[in-house]
């Protein structure tokens, strides 16, 4: 067991020669039917591993998967390095020897060899020796798994600002506090693919720290209660990949802390309830949540009290950012909720069944109508042009497809209706009594322009016309045939919408224009079918 005693349970270590193969110790000792010492090491995911910890029907420790674990000769696995020597081993360039210098060569157009010249060599050899000057640094998997003393470390970077320690072997909290009190300087520390143990101690107040990004480092939200105190200045917390699906507090209640806390960014975990998130309401200083890539279904804004049950305290007050892409939004109520976000400006609902057309959500043109406030939706700026055209278009969308004329349920099912009805003058869309013949024929007809881009459908400009508002796709579909000259090609109908990357398809044929909220001024782009 002597060499195997080199090493501990829960330590993290990587395979020789191979600091991108990292995993964790769960055994020490024999293996039976082999001679010597054996160390069984459960690899992080895509590391590779041989059986889920047991060997010949006896099980010598429990591993995350079932091909996640192998047993090593201890000589095969190495407990890391000092950041200070990572460090030194990433940046410091040493002059070249004589013979080096030698093999430094390129051919010319006539093969002869003609020595490579570094321009500037020395100014840069002097420049990396000096790390006094070096204000950033990336040691990622270089197998860091100890600061090293902290004097050292202090006196090799004084003033480095940002550090980079992305799938290193650093798994204690006694060390991340160590080197952050060491390094008065750093402001930005990166432990992503760390994975880190729960054993938080007691440490002063690390007021340099104002970006943390804790990645797939195995946390739990408890763990974030506990480093609270310490990094009590953050401005930016990173919780990516770390399977979260509860905020636990102290209280079962909301998050409190975190008072200068300006983006919280929680995306790929496992969250699957708004209750958890609404903990997160009374973080005064949040401007930014990052939800993409969750479990969760609705939304749906918080009545006060706070936690203090003073109602005057207002919850995601100063919320500008939300980001909910790739989760399971499936209703208008929740979108709707989000009008009462008081500094809401910038959402993202891609990838959700409420935005998704092909699953019976809404095409952008009808999200951006229902969120009043909003200037940046899936990225993309809404201009005043887009807002206008698209709040226009939503409410004949709306006026073509109710049918109830009760104004209770209407507002319900479209609260901004009504709204929007008044801020831009539209009126009930229906001939009077007194208007016949080809007035009558006239009133209401829409300028729609086509765009023929088929392949095979050869060049043909631009048509604009004047259809009636009730004009099925289908029977438009038919037009089109018509209106270029198209035989046997059956055609497919997209219509162009300001801030959408790509044409949305009008797959509904008897669907009317008034119904798909199309009005004069749009674009059909008229295409073959594939």
């Amino acid at each position: 067991m002597a060499a195997a005693g080199c090493f501990r349970l829960g330590q993290r270590v990587h395979a020789v020669g191979d600091p991108r193969r990292v995993g964790t110790v769960r055994y020490l000792g024999p293996v039976e039917g082999h001679a010597g010492d054996w160390v069984g090491v459960d690899w992080d995911a895509g590391a590779g591993g041989r059986h889920d910890g047991s060997v010949a029907g006896r099980r010598y420790f429990v591993a995350a998967g079932e091909c996640s674990a192998s047993f090593a000769r201890p000589t095969a696995l190495t407990k890391g390095i000092t950041l200070p020597d990572a460090l030194r081993l990433r940046y410091r360039v040493e002059d070249f020897t004589k013979e080096e210098e030698d093999e430094m060569y390129v051919f010319s157009t006539s093969q002869k060899r003609v020595s490579v010249e570094f321009v500037g060599k020395n100014k840069v050899q002097e420049k990396l020796k000096n790390f006094n000057e070096l204000s950033s640094a990336s040691v990622s998997y270089m197998g860091v798994s100890s600061i090293g003393p902290p004097d050292e470390l202090k006196n090799l970077v004084p003033n480095l600002r940002l550090l980079d320690l992305t799938g290193n072997l650093l798994s204690q909290w006694q060390d991340i506090s160590s080197l952050c009190q060491a390094l008065a300087s750093l402001e930005v520390l990166n432990l992503t693919n760390n994975t880190m143990e729960n054993d938080v101690v007691e440490s002063p107040i690390l007021e340099n720290i104002r970006i943390l990004v804790l990645n797939n480092c195995g946390v739990t939200w408890e763990l974030v209660e506990n480093i609270k105190v310490s990094f009590a200045c953050l401005n930016e917390l990173h919780l990516m990949l770390n399977k979260l699906k509860l905020i636990m507090t102290p209280d079962g209640k909301f998050v409190q802390g975190f008072n200068t806390l300006c983006v919280l960014n929680l995306e790929d975990n496992h969250i699957d309830s708004w209750d958890e998130i609404v903990k997160l309401s009374y973080l005064r200083s949040l401007e930014q949540l990052y939800l993409n890539k969750n479990r969760l279904k609705n939304i749906k804004y918080p009545s006060p009290p706070g936690p203090l049950g003073d109602a005057a305290v207002v919850p995601f007050e100063n919320l500008q950012v939300l980001l909910l892409g790739s989760n399971e939004i499936d209703d208008f109520p929740s979108v709707d909720s989000l009008n009462l976000f008081p500094s809401l400006r910038d959402v993202r609902l891609s990838d959700n069944p409420v935005a998704d057309p092909a699953k019976g959500g809404a095409p952008r043109f009808v999200l951006v109508a229902r969120l009043r406030e909003v200037k940046i939706l899936n990225g993309s700026e809404i201009s005043p042009r887009e807002r206008r055209e698209a709040e226009i278009r939503y409410v004949r969308l709306v006026m073509g497809k109710t049918e109830s004329n009760d104004p209770e349920e209407i507002k319900r099912l479209h609260p901004r209706f009504s709204e929007l009805k008044a801020i831009h003058g539209i009126e009930d869309e229906k001939p009077t009594s007194s208007t016949s013949g080809p007035q009558k024929m006239a009133f209401g007809l829409i300028s729609i322009t086509l765009k023929c881009v088929g392949p095979s459908m050869g060049e043909k400009q631009p048509l604009t016309k004047k259809l009636p508002p009730t004009t099925t796709v289908g029977k438009l579909k038919s037009l089109c045939e018509s209106f270029f000259k198209l035989k046997d090609i059956k055609v497919r109908l997209f219509v162009e919408e300001e801030g959408c990357p790509l044409p949305q398809p009008l797959e509904e044929d008897t669907a009317s224009l008034m119904e798909l909220g199309i009005g004069s001024g749009a674009s059909i782009i008229v295409d073959e079918e594939s």
